[in-house]
């Protein structure tokens, strides 16, 4: 290899590692409002807006990879990506192959019936009903666990556990708290049963070979909740709370 050649090798090699310091390559599902979702072709959402604010605090931008929500741990892992950030609850199967941030929101789980339903009044009027889910989210493991006698639907896509209870194809369908109400808020037929099923903490996943990125993930949300820019974020998209 000439001197030239490699000269150019080794600038390219500077710029590859100038260009990975200055970007945090993030993965999400972006199919979960109001957590993250397109609109009108842009990504958008809570979890979108929060993840940049602290890249920005980090002094670095975002590559966003879309991916279905099952493929966020995995993908992680085979380091595809350096965080993945998708209203993704912190539990300790999770904690056991990446690492997890402090929380940054709490939510939980709740379950959805149509408007009118008096069939399913309680958590305990699940068992025995068919119910919709997310493939790969925690409602398969809650479910399965505490009402072992469900009827699994498990879906792709979150749209599509609404859309099995609006046809009738599923007595109900749990989900993540945020992404609950914000269905209710915006199409109607669709109640939040009162009853809420847990109450999780969302947390940010990383490879456990990075540790000092999760250090320094943790040092942007700390110093964002003392400034008062996290709490801004909050508001703006859970103006009533939930």
């Amino acid at each position: 290899m000439t001197t030239r050649r490699l000269l150019l090798t080794a600038l390219l090699a500077l710029a590859t590692t100038a260009h990975a310091q200055q970007v945090l390559t993030v993965a999400t599902d972006a199919t979960f409002p109001p957590m993250e979702y397109v609109d009108n072709g842009k990504r958008t959402g809570f979890d979108i807006e929060l993840v940049e604010a602290v890249a920005a605090t980090m002094g670095k931008k975002v590559e966003w990879t879309d991916i279905d929500f099952k493929g966020l741990i995995p993908g992680l892992i085979s380091k595809r990506f350096d965080m993945a950030v998708s209203a993704i609850y912190i539990t300790d199967e999770r904690k056991k192959v990446v690492d997890m941030t402090d929380p940054y929101f709490a939510g939980g789980l709740v379950a959805m019936v149509k408007d009118g339903n008096t069939a399913i009044k309680t958590a305990a009027d699940l068992n025995g009903k068919k119910i919709s889910v997310q493939v790969g989210t925690k409602s398969v493991s809650y479910l399965k666990e505490k009402y072992p006698q469900v009827q699994l639907i498990e879906v792709e896509k979150n749209q599509e556990m609404f859309a099995l209870v609006d046809i009738g194809r599923a007595d109900a369908l749990v989900t993540g708290k945020p992404a609950a109400f914000q269905y209710a808020r915006t199409r109607p037929g669709l109640k939040v049963m009162d009853q809420q099923l847990t109450t999780e903490e969302y947390g940010m996943a990383l490879r456990k070979d990075t540790p000092e990125l999760t250090k320094a993930v943790n040092e942007a949300l700390a110093k964002m909740k003392a400034d008062g820019s996290y709490a801004k974020i909050v508001a703006k998209w859970f103006p009533a709370g939930k």
